[in-house]
This record gives structure tokens, sequence and C-alpha cells, in this order.
């Protein structure tokens, strides 16, 4: 069923259809109420569909909005980390009236999927929402060059220009913990994780969502004049870190991830220590891989949904002629009371 099929139908031009299909008419024409009414009941009884490659070329957008990830993000519950991002994703896509098409034939290279290969297919979207917690600098660099319209769910370094983003202020979230700890006598800190280091026997860079905990964690302790130190994860038993952090007396451990601080704590008790009198646990954000507790940790939560929905409105911005303001954002995450920080011990002080 084409539109001229419909416009023989009813008795009127292609023209006119194609006005009433696309909610319109031009300064020159004036269409009668009943004929689009007309029109609009051939198209229900036909069950026409516009085809959406058409509608591309004569509105720019065919309204859909690609999805690509650079890991293994798909929920096999919902407790998984990704399912919030996806959840946001959905929905403002669903609000906006648009269709999402799940960018999944990119190949693994060298153990890391790319977007860029012979057979891509980014630009059957109108623009693509990036998804994971690295991304490949060098693609990045070149979707900017490119001028390919994306944006990043997570913070992003410049890669030959701006990377669009919406991204969570962990800085803030992580310095706000950190006066927070001190506030209630805590002295001797250690930020437990990668930090800003390169990992991997390539030296990936870290991921900017480490390295911006780790800089708040750094820049906080400085101001507040306490003694910080810093335990990387990488190699290391959770045994081997609690050691680390009673050797050091350290009373308060900002842990990256939320697993090992639910390792430490395990650990620490099965010794006989007490979470949080002999050694309060900080969590940096939400469990990114499974981690088993019953432990209700301090610390704050990422706004995963808030983030994949806002990462959809800044690139319906994109996709616009005049479109390109703000088109980074940072959104607060929430603090979480918890039961995992608590003054330490012989400090007579209490947490308020």
């Amino acid at each position: 069923m084409t539109q001229q099929d419909i416009a023989r139908m009813t008795g009127v031009s292609q023209a006119t259809v194609s006005l009433v299909l696309n909610g319109r008419a031009d300064a020159d024409v004036r269409i009668a109420p009943e004929t689009r009414d007309r029109v609009l009941q051939a198209i229900r009884s036909t069950g026409y569909v516009a085809d959406p490659i058409a509608r591309r070329l004569a509105a720019r957008h065919n309204r859909i909005i690609g999805v690509f990830t650079y890991e293994p993000v798909f929920p096999t519950g919902t407790g998984d980390f990704y399912h919030p991002f996806l959840v946001g994703i959905e929905q403002c896509a669903e609000q906006l009236g648009c269709d999402l098409l799940l960018l999944t034939s990119a190949p693994v290279v060298d153990g890391r999927r790319r977007a860029f290969h012979e057979d891509n297919r980014l630009r059957l979207a109108d623009g693509c929402v990036l998804l994971g917690r690295s991304l490949d600098h060098h693609e990045l660099t070149r979707l900017v060059a490119e001028g390919l319209p994306f944006v990043s769910v997570g913070r992003r370094e410049d890669a030959g220009g701006p990377v669009p983003y919406v991204g969570a202020d962990y800085p803030a979230a992580t310095a706000a913990l950190v006066h927070r700890a001190v506030g209630v006598g805590h002295r001797r800190l250690a930020y437990v994780g990668q930090g800003d280091a390169p990992s991997g026997p390539d030296r990936r860079p870290a991921p900017e969502s480490h390295a911006d905990r780790f800089r708040g964690f750094n820049a906080a302790v400085a101001a507040a004049g306490a003694t910080g130190r810093y335990e990387q994860t990488a190699d290391r038993s959770p045994a081997d870190l609690l050691d680390a952090l009673l050797d050091a007396g350290v009373t308060a451990a900002f842990v990256e991830e939320y697993a090992d601080g639910a390792a430490i704590a395990g650990l620490a008790r099965e010794r006989g220590l007490a979470i949080p009198g002999d050694l309060s646990i900080l969590a940096l954000g939400d469990p990114t891989r499974p981690a088993p507790t019953d432990i209700d940790f301090s610390g704050f939560r990422i706004p995963r949904r808030q983030m994949g929905w806002q990462a959809v409105e800044v690139l319906t911005t994109l996709l616009e002629p005049t479109g390109r303001s703000e088109v980074q954002r940072l959104l607060s995450c929430e603090p979480v009371d918890g039961a995992t920080l608590a003054p330490p011990a012989g400090s007579g002080r209490s947490v308020k």
C-alpha cells in the first residue's frame, strides 16, 4: 500500500495525502476537514504505514535512535547495573515517539567491541546513544570528526572536540562523602579502587567515572587537612586490602566498586571487627557486579535512569538545525545515609 493507492481511493492528490500524514498544510493549500477525515479513514482501514526511508528523505529524520554498547550491558534481571540506564532511554524515546535500534552486529576486536567496522550500520539511525563504562577514544574522535550525532552516557574527555554526554557528578558526590566522614572525626582515609591508574596489558586509561571519583576524593581530603592514601585493587585480594588499611591506621575506606566494599566488610566481620565501629566503609555508587550482602552501605546512588533519559533528550537537540546548546550535562548523585559510617573508635562523636 502506497500514498498513491490512498490518493486513488480517496480521490485526492498524493501531495494532499502526504500533507495529511505529516499533520500539516502548506501555506497555499488548505485541506477541508472532510477531506482530511476521508484520507485518515482510508489510512486506518488499509493499515497503511509510511515508509521510514522515504520519510527520512523528506524530513531528514526517521525518528529512529540507535543504542550502541561497548560491553555486554543488557540485563539478565532488574538488579543489573545497566538496567536503569536502558529504562530511561526507552521511556524518553517512547515519549518522543521514537523507535530504538539496538546496534548489535559490531564485532569484538582485541577484546573490545568496535562501532566502526566494514559493515557498520550507525547511519541507519538519526543519532546514537553510546553506553558502557569505557568508550574507545579513537572511535569517539572519529565520531566527532565525521559529525555523526551521538551522546555518551557518562562524562567523556574531549576527543578532537567536545564530546556530548550526560554524566554523574562524581567529584562532588565523593567530596561530599569525604566531608561527611571528616565531620564525624575521621582523619585517616583511603581510596580503594582503580582511581586514575591505567589498566590491562595495553595500559588503557582509567574510565572517566573512576578518575572523577578519585579526583573528588583527593581534593576533599586536601581541603579538609586530613590524611588520604590510595589502595589499588588490581590483582589484590580482599585480605591484602584489609591488612593494608588496618596497618595504615585507616578508619574510613571509600570503595570505588561496591563489590570490593562487600568483600572487605565480610572479611573484617569474620575477623571479629565491627563495621562501622572499627572501620567505616563508604560505597561510591551502585553495584556494577553481583555483590550479595546484607550490609546497608553509606554512600551515594547514581542517577542512572535520569542519565539514560536525558541522553536521549540531548541527542534530540543535536538533531535540530540550531540545537547545539547544553550538550554536556552532569547530574547530581543521591546521598545514602546507610549504616557503615560511624565516628572512629574513641572519638566520642556521633553521626548526624
